[in-house]
């Protein structure tokens, strides 16, 4: 373990709502204590401890309560219940330049912030040199902030920001500042930061960024925190759930994964069936390579997918078995089956299995689910379909994005040696 620099324990915010703004003073100074307003819950008892050098990722909607956090933790808001322990002088682009005063000049302001900040002036002058040049502004820093272009002042803002040393740092997609070659130097100052074991807190609505920065991520959802931990895993189940366009009830309820009962070898009562019934499938099973039944794959290991099915007429002319593979908002990732791979399936009366096995598996992370039917010999004519008979999880370090990884590999040459193209 190492040296914990946030502690959250318990935090609660709640905001009171008033319909009518006569209805505050009438809760002010009701003397029956009657209430006129309604509790909001920004923030519902939320704990978590960060560590020294840890790069921190927070997702969640718009109005999930991350804002209200990150403000909690830069002392700009108090909660309503619980306590926070932080170890270390926070920078926060949150709102840049929140803190400039519009009629100071841009030197002026740098001395003002240095002060806010607690840091001397004596200090904040060994540093007005590397603020002036990566801010790049020239003469205008003399002028005030007012007379400045939105583009002058975010950088100004920004470079103020990066240079007072410390030790927790805070970004609300405040990266994205300026121009291609200002945003260039935000980034390396970016990594330069995570390089030097800084503490960063950071809060993006680009996944695959929170993914290249953090190794820790935490959701947040209605107030709540749903998840902590590994940023795959975290982003990879947060993007699902964004896909899905469930409340966040249900989507758990969609993506349950609990195993299924074992499948019973003689059943104690025959089976009701339906008239005309042809078959049935009753379970599938995803099976590692070591023989143990999962729900959760990693991504490039071989998988069997185990399809048992129960034979009522057995006088059927190639039956045909298909496995499809939707993901969680039910695109159609893979289909397939024993006709296309021209391969017959064993259908005596009684239980029979079929297995399939993906070599290699090499879908990109995140919640999936197998639908199986039984068909006739076309293909056409469904016996049995199962829709979201088995449920899986995709795990995968940050190696690429998208849907699949594809087979692939890269090689370089020098202008010389590539063909030469020219126009007809």
């Amino acid at each position: 373990m190492g040296e914990t620099v946030i502690n959250l324990a318990h935090i609660t915010k709640i905001y009171r709502l008033y319909n009518r703004p006569q209805d505050r003073f009438k809760e002010t100074f009701s003397l029956s204590h009657k209430k006129y307003s309604r509790d909001f819950y920004a923030l519902k008892d939320i704990s978590f401890q960060i560590e020294r050098g840890e790069s921190v990722g927070f997702v969640g909607k718009n109005g999930s309560g991350k804002s209200t956090l990150l403000k909690i933790l830069t002392g700009v808001l108090s909660p309503t219940g619980g306590t926070k322990q932080i170890d270390g002088r926070i920078s926060a682009l949150l709102e840049l330049g929140a803190g400039f005063n519009m009629e100071f000049t841009g030197m002026e302001n740098i001395y003002l912030n240095g002060t806010i900040m607690g840091i001397s002036r004596e200090e904040m002058e060994k540093r007005i040199d590397s603020i002036v040049a990566f801010a790049d502004i020239g003469d205008f820093i003399w002028q005030p902030v007012k007379t400045y272009s939105s583009g002058m002042f975010v950088r100004l803002a920004f470079a103020v920001a990066i240079h007072v040393d410390p030790e927790i740092l805070i970004v609300d997609e405040a990266l994205a500042v300026g121009d291609t070659r200002f945003q260039m130097k935000c980034m390396d100052k970016f990594m330069e930061f995570m390089q030097a074991g800084k503490t960063i807190l950071f809060v993006s609505h680009d996944v695959n960024m929170i993914k290249r920065f953090c190794s820790r991520v935490i959701w947040i959802n209605e107030g709540d925190m749903v998840m902590d931990g590994a940023a795959e895993v975290v982003t990879d189940q947060y993007t699902d759930f964004l896909k899905s366009g469930l409340k966040l009830e249900e989507y758990q309820a969609l993506t349950d994964r609990e195993p299924q009962e074992e499948i019973q070898e003689q059943a104690e009562e025959p089976p009701k069936l339906e008239e005309h019934t042809i078959a049935e499938i009753e379970r599938v099973m995803l099976i590692n390579k070591q023989g143990e039944e999962i729900s959760e794959i990693h991504q490039g290991e071989d998988v069997t997918l185990q399809v048992w099915y129960q034979v009522y007429e057995e006088h059927v002319a190639q039956p045909v078995l298909g496995v499809a593979i939707r993901s969680i908002d039910h695109e159609y990732i893979c289909g397939l089956n024993t006709l296309l791979d021209h391969m017959e399936i064993p259908w005596k009366k009684g239980q029979n299995m079929v297995a399939l096995t993906y070599d290699g598996f090499n879908l990109t992370g995140g919640n999936y689910y197998f639908d199986t039917a039984l068909f006739d010999r076309t293909a056409t004519v469904n016996f049995d379909y199962k829709s979201q008979i088995k449920k899986f999880f995709v795990l995968m370090d940050y190696i690429a994005e998208g849907v699949v990884v594809l087979n692939h590999h890269w090689r370089h040459t020098c202008a010389a040696d590539a063909p030469a193209w020219r126009a007809e």
